[in-house]
């Protein structure tokens, strides 16, 4: 998955930048106070960006 397209995924499920890191960002969801980094790769592994999403409390895309 583009990391462009996860980060929009995140974005709509009301997920909200934290901060940038050394070599990931951090997103965080106000919700469950939950924060997960994402790595500055242009292509993410499907496995990781399901794992994202479940620690952030978010639906998988698909």
């Amino acid at each position: 998955m583009k990391r462009k397209e996860l980060i929009r995924h995140l974005l709509a499920h009301g997920c909200q930048f934290k901060r940038e890191g050394g070599s990931h960002t951090i997103y965080w969801n106000p919700v469950t106070g939950r924060r997960e980094p994402l790595p500055r790769h242009a292509e993410i592994p499907d496995i990781l960006a399901r794992k994202i999403c479940r620690a952030l409390s978010v639906v998988e895309p698909k």
